[in-house]
């Protein structure tokens, strides 16, 4: 019985996936399905040994993905990578009216190193923990987010947000390490909302699966 907790103990701490099942929804349609309470990349191949590319990065209450129009009489492959690391307090932004504006200086968008935190910690500590978030509103679809970089081996950042009524967070935009300046130019719907930034790294791989289209 021990065992047998210490082994879901360790689950929980990883965010493990459970087993990923395929199944053909028609000839050039695959639909996915897993369990688990991590954000999830959900990677695909036509190689068995890849290299795997990122479908979505599947918030923890998503448990399905279907992956459609595919190349006829080709094999894929698919798994799941969880995503885990400390994520930010939130910030709440509220941008003024008006549609994008692609004449609009965009400059200050790209993603940047600045001025950062001197001592860093572990990712998988709480010390690595994005501190010191801020949003400046641009323009009436742009936000520019910077933050202190506290980690000091992380894979990268996401930048995470819940657009007003939304039930969780999602992934808005994936940083390379170190990186803690960015503009995110937002969609319709999160003229109003939270955001935060996560510090990640990946957890266990699900098994892998694989299914051949007809056509």
């Amino acid at each position: 019985m021990l065992r047998v907790l210490l082994a879901l103990s360790a689950l929980l701490l990883t965010g493990c996936s459970s087993a990923l099942r395929a199944e053909m929804l028609s000839p050039t349609d695959i639909g996915l399905e897993w369990r688990g309470s991590a954000t999830q990349a959900v990677e695909f191949a036509t190689e068995p040994d890849g290299p795997y590319t990122v479908l979505q990065y599947a918030p923890p209450s998503q448990h399905a993905y279907k992956h459609p129009d595919l190349m006829p009489r080709t094999p894929f492959y698919y798994r799941l990578r969880s995503v885990l690391g400390p994520a930010s307090d939130t910030v709440s932004v509220s941008l003024p009216p008006g549609d994008f504006d692609e004449s609009a200086d965009h400059s200050w968008a790209p993603p940047r190193v600045v001025a950062s935190s001197s001592i860093r910690h572990p990712v998988r500590s709480s010390g690595a923990t994005p501190t010191d978030v801020r949003a400046e509103v641009k323009h009436a679809n742009g936000i520019l987010f910077t933050w202190t970089d506290n980690a000091a081996d992380e894979e990268g950042y996401f930048l995470e947000v819940r657009a007003a009524g939304a039930p969780e967070f999602r992934v808005a935009a994936v940083l390379d390490a170190d990186v803690n300046s960015f503009g995110l130019v937002t969609l319709a719907e999160e003229k109003v909302a939270e955001y935060r930034v996560r510090a990640y790294f990946s957890g266990e791989l699900s098994n892998v699966v694989r299914l051949v289209t007809g056509g």
